[in-house]
């Protein structure tokens, strides 16, 4: 059976294809969450009007990947520490969010962010919120396997 994490690491193009390269997930698609408006569109998300974040929802095998992986994974695609922004990319739809859907993948994210900020790796805070996952809205088509779509192997984060 399978299960669903929702992560938000700034744009979503990078982190999406980072998620869909580990072995055990079955799919990742770019979407928002977070905010307070039915469907939004990516106009609408970039106005930072919305609550939005930009997320990737990842649906994955946890026989073949844990949770706590894709947190291990999450934590390495970005940068934690910046709030509302993650490279040139600046607005609260950036931030850097865990959504969580269930009290034990709540209890994992909030563990491994203490374990991080305890780890003395990073010189700033750690911004991450975690929050109860809420509606995900898909993104536009020409947003997913955006990189994939253009032979990219990265974006500019």
């Amino acid at each position: 059976m399978s299960e669903i994490a929702t992560f938000g690491a700034g744009c979503f193009w990078g982190i999406e294809a980072n998620f869909r390269r580990i072995p055990g997930v079955i799919s990742a698609e770019s979407g928002y969450s977070g905010g307070h408006m039915a469907n939004p569109s990516y106009k609408d998300v970039c106005t930072d009007e919305t609550g939005h974040a930009e997320v990737v929802q990842v649906t994955f095998d946890p026989e073949k990947v844990s949770y706590e992986k894709l947190l291990d994974a999450f934590w390495q695609m970005h940068d934690p520490t910046q709030v509302n922004r993650q490279g040139p990319d600046f607005g609260s739809q950036y931030r850097s969010a865990i959504f969580f859907h269930s009290p034990e993948q709540e209890a994992a994210a909030k563990k491994s962010k203490a374990a991080l900020e305890a780890s003395g790796k990073l010189r700033r805070p750690v911004a991450t919120e975690i929050t109860a996952a809420g509606t995900f809205w898909r993104a536009e088509e020409y947003h997913q396997k955006y990189l994939e779509k253009r032979g990219a192997t990265s974006c500019h984060i």
